[in-house]
């Protein structure tokens, strides 16, 4: 007898379906097949399903057991397969109605006494079974939190094997796990832009970052609070919209980063060292997994000490940063991964920090320089919207006992320029903020009067920018409009946006 379930497989953070047949044959030499592209962990699951099935009180008959995964040209991994496998046996033994599986979608690793063990990526297969339409799902009770985040889909947390059957065969009740949506806030912080001094011109240029999803480079000597700064950005993010809060909740399902949290309610931030490898950084691996950049996804990437990453590794991320998204290339699969995040990076200007400092002379020679320079690319460069030199704090401003901006503040104007942004590029697929703009959309948003036409094409022909700066540059401007409430662009807008871009070349 063929017995049917259904199930899902994990390609990426979005989940497809797996139709699991189950024929039982009781005759012939006792034999188990399992055929339909199925991975170690997939292959490995006949141990747990019988030792779950021996635990759980049912034994099967010496049978001729084999088992289909389609579709059978992509390939399954992982140990979710166990619960539905174990159901689907006892469906084809006759020991459960087959009609009792019928519309349901298990997910769960199952151990040798039979308990359900919670896997990863559970979010993706509760979206997957609301769109197919399904009775329900049965998960591990660690995993009901997450799946219960679906809502429309009724999630049944069950401990064991024995339960999961006896409540499909209809000898236990049990209530659905109720779908309660989240608060999504700010983080509380516990350190505040009030707390810094001075740098005045560098918080200025974070508001302007966070509140248009823009790129941002700091440069500066030792000591100037570089790092402090770039540390303190959680403080003034807005919160995260529930949309988003599933992306990324999505995103660490799948990279098993969850830790029983039903959702991700704060923006990512993320901090790398720069012994960070490429795949660590972008993704991949034998079976491609999420790297920093996708864990940063509607969040903030920080890399201190950019030069001192490897050039190699610091190239994987043009294609995030431009694309907002990584593609990991694999002879069997290609995976993408969404890595919408906002880079913030600092470094020195030379190797010994001392660049253009009025206060410690500069002990590189050229050769040093521009060696240290060359570990980061142009196009690169090119990538990150916002230059800002953060010069080192005089002694006046660490002494004051006056307060500089603080969060609070900071956050309320960004919040509110990201409500403009929201507003305006409602309904337009991947454009979320100012720094999405590209083609027809970034000429009808960015229109600069006559007097800013003028003068950014003076900066264009004198500073050489590229096609791409040029882009950044409208971003920017665009989003120090919507901070102001302005509609259009004016002179002002693009003067301090070609300030934010363009580096002081004597210095650095």
């Amino acid at each position: 007898m063929v017995a049917r379930l259904w199930c899902g497989g994990l390609q990426g953070v979005d989940a497809f379906r797996v139709d699991l047949e189950v024929d039982v044959v009781r005759q012939g030499l006792p034999a188990f097949v399992l055929v339909g592209l199925a991975e170690g962990a997939v292959r490995e699951a006949r141990e747990r399903v019988f030792g779950a099935l021996r635990a759980a009180g049912f034994k099967l008959p010496p049978s001729r057991i084999t088992v289909n995964l389609a579709p059978a040209d992509r390939r399954k991994e992982g140990s979710a397969y166990d619960l539905p496998l174990a159901v689907a046996l006892l469906m084809s033994a006759g020991v459960l109605p087959p009609e009792r599986g019928e519309g349901w979608l298990l997910a769960g690793e199952l151990s040798l006494t039979g308990a359900i063990k919670p896997i990863p990526g559970i979010l993706p297969l509760a979206m997957l079974a609301r769109s197919e339409g399904a009775r329900g799902m049965i998960v591990s009770p660690e995993n009901a939190a997450e799946a219960s985040m679906v809502e429309g889909l009724q999630v049944f947390a069950m401990q064991s094997l024995g339960d999961a059957v006896a409540f499909l065969g209809g000898t236990l009740e049990a209530s659905p796990v109720p779908f309660a949506a989240p608060k999504l806030e700010s983080a509380p912080y516990a350190m505040d832009y009030a707390d810094v001094k001075g740098q005045e011109h560098a918080k200025r240029a974070i508001e302007i970052a966070a509140a248009g999803g823009h790129n941002l480079l700091f440069i500066g000597p030792p000591g100037s609070g570089k790092s402090m700064l770039a540390r303190r950005i959680p403080s003034v993010l807005p919160p995260l919209a529930f949309e988003e809060a599933l992306e990324v909740t999505k995103i660490y399902s799948v990279a098993g980063k969850l830790e029983g949290k039903g959702l991700v309610t704060v923006r990512p931030f993320l901090e790398q060292h720069p012994t960070a490898s490429e795949v660590s950084l972008v993704g991949g691996g034998t079976h491609p997994r999420p790297g920093a950049v996708s864990l940063a996804h509607r969040g903030v990437l920080f890399l201190d000490e950019l030069p001192e990453y490897p050039r190699g590794t610091l190239e994987v991320l043009r294609q995030p940063l431009e694309t907002g998204e990584v593609t990991v290339s694999r002879a069997a699969q290609t995976v993408v991964f969404p890595a919408d995040c906002m880079l913030v990076a600092a470094m020195n200007p030379c190797p010994c920090g001392y660049l253009g400092d009025p206060g410690h002379a500069c002990t590189c020679t050229p050769q040093q320089i521009q060696r240290y320079r060359s570990k980061i690319s142009g196009p690169l460069l090119d990538r990150i919207d916002l230059h800002i030199h953060v010069p080192a704090v005089p002694y006046e401003d660490l002494q004051s006992r006056k307060t500089g901006t603080d969060s609070a503040a900071m956050r309320a104007r960004i919040t509110a320029a990201r409500a403009v942004q929201s507003a305006r590029y409602r309904g337009i697929p991947g454009c979320r903020t100012n720094a999405d703009l590209n083609g027809r959309l970034l000429a009808e948003c960015c229109e600069p009067d006559a007097e800013g036409r003028a003068f950014l094409r003076e900066a264009v022909r004198s500073l050489s920018l590229s096609a791409r700066a040029y882009t950044r540059i409208l971003r920017i401007s665009r989003t120090i409009a919507d901070m102001e409430g302005a509609e259009s662009l004016s002179l002002r807008h693009l003067a301090e946006a070609v300030g934010c871009r363009v580096l002081d070349r004597e210095r650095h």
